[in-house]
């Protein structure tokens, strides 16, 4: 999963600590030349006395995130989120990346590494919590929890709402380039990943857990399916779609889709608004059929040697002005109801971010966490659909031109033979 942005106006929020003059504010290494006619981000906090109580006692914390999934300030005026907490709360913050929800595990499971902060994806959170991998929060410690929507409280991922706090949310949908494909866009759907009229021009998710779920939507069956019949079918669906694959990527996705090296392939939403802005001939739909609702969660792992300073971390990144900043920078869809309404109309508007309650709670699902066997078995049809070969033509072009190589050769041969034979005698 890509975490890219794409940046918007900002737009300055009143809080209640406008009423109390708290403030932390990040403009004062921006000089007035450099200010004027730039909109600067700012910050303001309800309860500034709640963020002193680890002042002065040299504490730090470990925050692991997927890349690029944060404010870093890097554009002009906006906020460095990491740099603003420790500058209002005296809590050094180590932060590094991961790729995957299955890196992110395995660090963890390894015991290599200790974080306080980790923000993984629904399904991983439900794994995780099953084998006893986060601690409860103490809700106490994160009152912004009140600006986490009713929609995303009590998850089916973390039904009793005790070890996550909402951060981003989005929909898997289509990518495709609209000088090569001429389906109108209330038409594509799902099918046109197994399209043979655009063979090898077609991208496929290379994890099973997103491919299968493609299949599975296709097929009708849960995206949380453990039957064995299901699955294999699902496997059985993606093995007919090898043929027109041109590749199996992830990141990748990003830069053959910008340069038209490919012209379809599935994409997460918020990476897809990036995209868009690369390359006008692209469009992005959500089908129609259903798809994957994904929310990615702040939560604490067991191991947590700064809890207290993790929940004030994580109530930090609820600040309104935080969360806006965020979604801002990283341009998923924000579960925060202060930052929806910063956001400007158009965005609020906009199908591919925010589809409408209605598609939402009819077309989507969210994964959660599947049985040891029946991620076993995914794994292994996976792997085994990936290695099968090709019954396509394709796959016959270097036999039979080895073969007609070869007929040349001993044809060669014989007629030198016969003519030997005529010259002796």
């Amino acid at each position: 999963m890509m975490k890219n942005s794409i940046k918007k106006p900002f737009c300055a929020i009143v809080c209640a600590a406008l009423l109390t003059g708290c403030a932390a504010g990040s403009q004062e290494d921006v000089s007035p030349e450099e200010a004027e006619g730039t909109e600067q981000q700012t910050l303001t906090v309800e309860d500034m006395e709640y963020y002193t109580r680890f002042k002065g006692q040299d504490i730090s914390i470990n925050v692991y995130n997927w890349g690029e999934y944060i404010s870093t300030g890097s554009e002009e005026g906006t906020l460095n989120v990491n740099l603003e907490f420790t500058k209002l709360t005296g809590i050094k913050v180590n932060y590094t990346n991961y790729a995957t929800n299955e890196e992110l595990y395995a660090k963890l499971k390894g015991g290599g590494a200790n974080y306080d902060v980790i923000i993984p994806s629904d399904y991983m959170i439900s794994k995780m919590i099953k084998e006893d991998m986060l601690q409860p929060l103490d809700f106490d410690n994160i009152p912004n929890f009140k600006y986490i929507m009713p929609s995303f409280v009590d998850p089916a991922y973390d039904e009793d709402n005790l070890y996550s706090v909402p951060y981003t949310w989005g929909t898997v949908g289509i990518i495709y380039n609209t000088t090569q494909i001429d389906i109108p866009e209330e038409d594509i759907d799902w099918d046109i990943l197994w399209n043979e009229d655009y063979a090898d021009q077609i991208l496929m998710f290379d994890n099973p857990r997103d491919a299968f779920a493609i299949a599975e939507i296709m097929m009708g069956y849960s995206l949380n399916t453990e039957d064995e019949v299901e699955l294999t079918a699902a496997a059985n669906k993606l093995k007919e779609q090898k043929s027109v694959v041109q590749a199996y990527v992830m990141d990748e996705i990003f830069d053959k889709m910008t340069a038209n090296d490919a012209w379809i392939a599935p994409y997460y939403a918020g990476d897809a608004l990036t995209i868009l802005e690369e390359n006008e001939d692209l469009a992005f739909v959500v089908p129609k059929s259903g798809t994957n609702l994904f929310v990615d969660a702040m939560c604490i792992p067991a191991g947590a040697k700064q809890k207290e300073a993790a929940e004030m971390y994580i109530n930090f990144m609820c600040e309104p002005d935080i969360a806006y900043a965020n979604i801002d920078y990283i341009c998923y869809s924000t579960p925060h109801s202060a930052a929806y309404e910063i956001l400007d109309e158009e965005t609020r508007n906009d199908p591919v971010s925010y589809p409408g309650d209605e598609y939402l709670d009819e077309n989507t699902t969210v994964f959660v966490n599947l049985s040891d066997e029946a991620n076993q078995l995914m794994q292994t049809l996976w792997t085994d659909m990936k290695s099968a070969e090709n019954d396509t033509p394709n796959r016959w072009i270097v036999p039979v031109f080895l073969l007609l190589c070869l007929g040349l050769i001993v044809f060669t041969l014989v007629r030198r033979h016969i003519k030997s034979k005529k010259d002796i005698y």
